[in-house]
């Protein structure tokens, strides 16, 4: 597998309108997603979609992930193994994919030699990549880590009601509390079935908790996330209050 991350070029259909999310929309989908089973497949392993946003203002926590990403590893090799893709973007259009690697530090080298750049969020490529991805290979969890949201809401929600379809759920943790990316996340956390959380700028502990717990359940489903919130886990308790 290579090891520097590719140009990802999501494209929407141009040729389409943007559907908007009614609250009729938001209810059918929360109906068709709760009869799907996001726990992985005995005996394989979880495959996890790791999402960064990569603009100027996140380069603290760029390297605090770079470090804390082995835990998410270590937690998911106790319950079957991970492999991870690692998606950022920065700049004024730039959005990329890494090869899937299974270990923490080829994670990390590709980690270590990429920096923040200026430029506008890029969330919904996140989504439709996700969404591709798992209609080639089934992935178990999308994990993103982001203090902004300068998109269109009613975008995002549709694209995240597509990915939920499918019976991936997205993880969406905030760093700070700027209250439109919190009503952004929470909405796309909610459509997938996912979990939306917040910590505090700088809080590496917290992130490090949240991480480890997303990477329990992309390894081992429910059963994981519940086995580690047996163990007063505070990742994997938060995690699970919303998901249940």
């Amino acid at each position: 597998m290579a090891e520097k991350p590719h140009n990802e070029t999501p494209q929407t259909r141009g040729t389409e309108p943007v559907k908007t999310s009614t609250r009729a929309d938001v209810d059918a989908f929360l109906t068709r997603v709760k009869e799907l089973t996001p726990a992985n497949t005995a005996g394989r392993r979880g495959r996890l979609i790791f999402a960064l946003d990569a603009t100027m203002s996140r380069q603290p926590t760029w390297d605090t992930a770079c470090r804390l990403q082995a835990e998410m590893f270590r937690e998911a090799a106790s319950i079957g193994g991970l492999d991870v893709q690692l998606m950022y973007y920065r700049g004024l259009a730039e959005c990329r994919a890494s090869s899937w690697v299974s270990q923490a530090d080829r994670l990390a080298g590709l980690m270590e030699r990429i920096d923040c750049r200026g430029g506008h969020t890029q969330i919904g490529k996140i989504i439709a990549h996700a969404r591709r991805e798992t209609q080639k290979t089934r992935v178990q969890a999308v994990v993103f880590v982001g203090d902004a949201m300068e998109e269109k809401l009613d975008d995002l929600c549709h694209a995240a009601g597509e990915l939920g379809l499918l019976g991936v759920p997205a993880f969406m943790f905030q760093e700070g509390g700027d209250p439109i990316a919190e009503q952004a996340f929470r909405e796309i956390a909610r459509l997938t079935r996912g979990a939306y959380c917040r910590f505090d700028p700088g809080a590496a502990h917290q992130l490090g908790e949240l991480l480890r717990a997303a990477a329990a359940y992309a390894a081992g489903g429910m059963r994981a996330l519940e086995n580690l919130s047996a163990r007063h886990d505070p990742g994997a308790i938060k995690l699970i209050a919303q998901m249940r």
